[in-house]
């Protein structure tokens, strides 16, 4: 299996305790890449992340806390661990057999790693948005319901749960009315907001979007772009992009790795754009190289 390819349902996705990491994992300025300073309201924290597709070591000792309902890009040149990282914050990279991850990752202070932890509870903490729009062939209230009714949480006012989930994507108002007819007959942009809707109406944390763009015409990725900062309002967003114009408009962080699965700086998006502190990554930005 293509390490860089996922599939997942929404049925495999969210709760974890909130168990406080003890101090002895904690870790010193000097073991940081650059630019990345202890963030006090941390949602996620990585720490040494190691992971291994067999014997090819993907990713090398990422360490990086990311601040709560703020927008997080990641950014990089083809195969240099991004999204490995993302599907590593919710277990994805569970699915692929060859799969090994050494190190620690913390969702409000739980390493999502221990024995303890379900990771298809975790999902449901921390949905996932894919490149390519993947609506299930239902109808578009049965997309957006489909994980109430997988975690039972439809005993209640599902419509109106529904109706939300298309409001807060930015999509109520062009469906409105065709409730019933098929995801699949939607536009591309249209199916991943529909895919958005379906990732929040049960209520995560934490969504993770792996290029969701990507595919997508000019102006359909500008209603994207418009949705991930007004999301981040209420959730935090850890995006994957190979837009570095995009990166710029819409994240208040950006990481950047680079070959080898290397995190090489992780700052304020003005900072790393404007004054990176690695020349690596100031070529990288202008060009140079990528």
């Amino acid at each position: 299996m293509n390490p860089e390819s996922e599939a997942a349902t929404e049925s495999e996705q969210t709760e974890v305790g909130t168990a406080q990491r003890s101090s002895d994992v904690d870790t010193t300025a000097a073991d940081r890449p650059l630019g990345t300073p202890r963030v006090d309201d941390a949602i996620i924290e990585a720490r040494d992340l190691d992971v291994y597709y067999g014997d090819t070591q993907a990713l090398h000792g990422i360490t990086m806390d990311i601040p709560e309902k703020q927008v997080t890009a990641l950014i990089g040149p083809s195969g240099c661990g991004k999204s490995t990282f993302l599907r590593s914050i919710n277990r994805m990279n569970d699915l692929i057999d060859v799969a090994r991850v050494d190190g620690d990752l913390y969702f409000h202070g739980k390493n999502v790693y221990d024995e303890d932890v379900d990771p298809v509870a975790l999902r449901r903490k921390i949905g996932m948005v894919f490149q390519k729009p993947n609506p299930f062939p239902k109808s578009i209230f049965d997309n957006v319901a489909y994980g109430l009714r997988v975690q039972g949480k439809d005993d209640g006012d599902v419509e109106g749960k529904v109706t939300t989930a298309l409001e807060r994507a930015a999509l109520l108002d062009e469906v409105e009315g065709k409730l019933d007819e098929s995801g699949l007959d939607l536009s591309g942009g249209q199916q991943q907001r529909l895919c958005i809707a379906r990732a929040i109406a049960t209520d995560p944390e934490v969504i993770l979007m792996d290029e969701p763009a990507s595919a997508l015409d000019p102006v359909a990725t500008s209603k994207i772009e418009d949705l991930v900062e007004e999301l981040a309002e209420e959730y935090t967003v850890v995006i994957v992009t190979h837009n570095m114009q995009q990166a710029a408009r819409i994240s208040d962080r950006t990481a950047v790795f680079l070959t080898g699965g290397h995190l090489v700086e992780f700052d304020d998006t003005e900072k790393i754009f404007e004054n990176p502190q690695s020349q690596r990554v100031e070529d990288y930005i202008t060009g140079k190289f990528g």
